[in-house]
């Protein structure tokens, strides 16, 4: 049974962005996770001065200016991923002023191996946890939307290279039928392992819109999400689970009063700064008002599900601890407070699958079928197996002896000829060496009991066979209603 729904809140943790010369107005307090600033009063304002000194916020957690990439995955992301192996959504955005460092902490750095970001540690988490959980059947797949100028674009699309921004396709989001978030135009793609995976977001990464700023020499002008889509199925049950991890690489906020970019930037920057507004609007009405507008821009739309919906959510907000950015900081730290009071109820996404439930049930019918024909001793009518037909079951048998699985089986039907060449199989491969047995088993002679009990249980039979009968149309009539 899937437990109920968890209310949570959404984690806040705090970078700092190492700078040659760190401000001393800033101070960390690692042991109570508490980020203070000290800002004197501007004695040019007069003597009638109302100006904040002091600024304090606490949050879930820091990562000073000498954390390592490894760390801050640890920390922020693994709960998040493990969660989303376990069935439930997952989220993690970093925000922060314009070269703060959220690509960095999101994607990674392109030198080292070791500045590998949120992003490729958790594709690596995934598949190292895929390949030990034998008894769960995984399928992962990928997709990754940038958001430029309020306009959805797939990076993963592949014309990109070949046209220009404004001829591609758009990516639109609407609202499910469940109310979840849905996308149109957007491709998503099978990664059966790690490096297909880090090929898609490499691929993904190159597509990506940056330009150079005052600020930062290769700026993210856009905001990008990199979705994985899992969905496990144990071995023998019925349930499916599906969840989806959004790592989330928001554009930075910038005061263009202070940055002086025109043209093109400029125009970036304001659907930036104005996203970003209407995204603070959505996290202050989700503790005030009853209208949530996330309606009001395409990335508060896409992130509908990880802030107030089913999702576990988790933020990096980034500072920079220069003297020159304190104010941006400032700003940064309030805003995630602001995001720490929103409340998520998150939910096991388990459902149980009628495909699955069919394909089990018309094989248990074939089999009850097979068994009634064996237990009225009917024989089939037809020649010896094909030499094709025994090199077949004599590979089928090899497989069956070589898997120590306790769920190994060998499914013969109810065919006593292919029982009986079985058999020859068997005493052949014993006999060659082809395999060893610790002891020798019996033909098993079926002993020929009354005919009254082997009529009672051929009755049972029948009537299990009807019974799955039913079953099987109940669930193809509830399919073809669904669609």
């Amino acid at each position: 049974m899937a437990p109920g729904p968890e209310v949570a809140g959404i984690d806040i943790f705090v970078r700092v962005k190492p700078v040659p010369k760190p401000s001393p107005r800033l101070g960390i307090d690692n042991s109570e996770n508490k980020v203070e600033f000290n800002i004197p009063r501007n004695e040019a304002a007069g003597l009638v001065n109302n100006q904040r000194e002091h600024f304090e916020f606490r949050f879930n957690g820091i990562l000073q200016a000498d954390a390592k990439q490894d760390e801050v995955f640890e920390r922020v992301a693994r709960p998040v991923v493990m969660g989303a192996m376990e069935g439930y959504n997952g989220t993690i955005f970093a925000y922060g002023q314009t070269g703060s460092g959220k690509t960095f902490t999101i994607t990674g750095g392109p030198e080292r191996y070791v500045d590998r970001g949120i992003i490729p540690r958790s594709i690596s988490a995934i598949f190292s946890e895929i390949s030990k959980r034998h008894d769960y059947q995984y399928s992962v797949h990928i997709s990754y939307l940038e958001i430029y100028n309020n306009e959805g674009y797939d990076l993963l699309d592949a014309e990109r290279e070949i046209k220009a921004l404004e001829d591609l396709q758009q990516v639109h989001v609407g609202e499910g039928e469940d109310g979840t978030v849905s996308y149109r135009n957007l491709s998503m793609y099978r990664a059966n392992n790690e490096e297909e995976a880090l090929n898609l977001l490499f691929l993904g990464d190159t597509n990506r819109t940056i330009s150079e700023t005052p600020m930062n020499q290769a700026s993210s002008r856009s905001h990008c999400i990199f979705t994985i889509h899992v969905e496990a199925r144990k071995t023998g049950e019925d349930v499916v689970r599906r969840s989806k991890l959004n790592l989330v690489d928001l554009a930075g906020s910038e005061r263009v009063s202070k940055t002086g970019v025109d043209g093109t930037t400029l125009r970036e920057a304001k659907y930036i700064n104005l996203s970003l507004h209407y995204l603070e609007q959505v996290i202050i009405a989700l503790q005030e008002k009853p209208h949530i507008p996330y309606r009001n821009s395409m990335m508060t739309m896409a992130l509908k599900d990880s802030l107030g919906g089913n999702c576990r959510t988790v933020m990096v907000a980034t500072i920079n601890s220069a003297q020159d950015q304190l104010d941006e900081s400032i700003s940064t730290c309030r805003f995630a407070q602001r995001v720490a009071m929103v409340r998520n109820t998150v939910l096991l996404n388990e459902e149980l699958d009628p495909s699955l439930i069919i394909r089990r049930l018309k094989q248990e019918l074939r089999d009850l079928k097979e068994e009634v024909k064996m237990l009225r001793g009917e024989e089939e009518e037809r020649g010896p197996l094909t030499p094709d037909e025994l090199v077949r079951l004599q590979g089928q048998v090899e497989t069956y002896v070589a898997d120590n699985s306790p769920e190994a089986s060998l499914n013969l039907g109810g065919s006593m000829m292919m029982i009986r060449a079985v058999f020859e199989v068997f005493k052949r491969l014993l006999r060659t060496g082809g395999f060893k047995m610790a002891g020798s088993g019996g033909e098993g002679g079926g002993g020929g009991g009354d005919s009254a009990g082997l009529q009672d249980q051929v009755r049972k039979l029948k009537l299990q066979v009807a019974q799955r009968d039913n079953e099987i149309g109940i669930l193809v009539s509830m399919l073809k209603r669904r669609e």
